[in-house]
C-alpha cells in the first residue's frame, strides 16, 4: 500500500487539475523553468560554500581546532571522538555523515560516543549550508543575525547532546 502513495498522490494532483480546468503539464513546466532559475541562481554560493568546506578539510584546520578545543570539552565532559562531528556539522551534512561513520566504525554504536554522536546528527543543523541555499534563493546578504542565532542553537545542540545522553543512558 505505501508504494502506492506517490502514484495516487500524482493521479490526484492530475484529476483536480482536470476538474479546475487547469492545463497541468503547462503548469508543470512553469513550476520546472521557475526552480532551475532559483538552482541557477543559488549555485554560486554552493560552490562557493563546496571549495570552503574542501579547503579546511585539505589544511588540517580541522584538525588544528579539534586538538585546541580538546581540553575545553574533556572539562565539560564531551567526547572526544565527536569533537570533529560537531565541528563539521555546521559546514557540511555529508561530511558529518562520514565522521559520524568513522566514529561507528571506531567505537560501538551502543557507547556513550556513538550515542552522543547519533544525537548530534538528528539534533543539528548544516548552518553554513542552509543559509547558503536560502539567502542565496533570496537574495539576502546580511547574515549577522541569522548567522549567531544559528550557531547558537548548533552549540545548544551539542550540549544537549552528551547531556540528553548522559541522562537517558547514564
Amino acid at each position: 500500500m505505501t508504494n502506492l502513495v506517490i502514484p495516487i498522490f500524482i493521479g490526484f494532483i492530475i484529476l483536480y487539475g482536470c476538474i479546475k480546468r487547469v492545463n497541468v503539464f503547462d503548469e508543470f513546466l512553469g513550476g520546472a523553468e521557475e526552480n532551475l532559475k532559483t538552482g541557477i541562481e543559488i549555485l554560486p554560493s554552493l560552490i562557493a560554500m563546496i571549495t570552503a568546506i574542501g579547503m579546511l578539510k585539505a589544511s588540517g584546520a580541522m584538525e588544528l581546532i579539534a586538538e585546541l578545543l580538546s581540553p575545553i570539552t574533556s572539562l565539560l565532559g564531551f567526547p572526544e571522538e565527536c569533537l570533529p562531528l560537531a565541528l563539521m556539522r555546521p559546514v557540511s551534512g555529508s561530511g558529518a555523515l562520514a565522521m559520524f561513520e568513522s566514529i561507528l566504525g571506531e567505537v560501538s554504536p551502543d557507547s556513550f560516543a556513538g550515542r552522543t554522536a547519533s544525537v548530534i546528527l538528528g539534533s543539528t543543523e548544516t548552518t553554513f549550508y542552509t543559509l547558503a541555499v536560502y539567502y542565496g534563493a533570496t537574495k539576502i546578504k546580511d547574515t549577522r543575525h541569522s548567522l549567531v542565532s544559528s550557531l547558537s542553537a548548533d552549540l545548544t545542540g551539542f550540549i544537549f547532546s552528551v547531556l540528553t545522553v548522559r541522562l537517558f543512558f547514564g
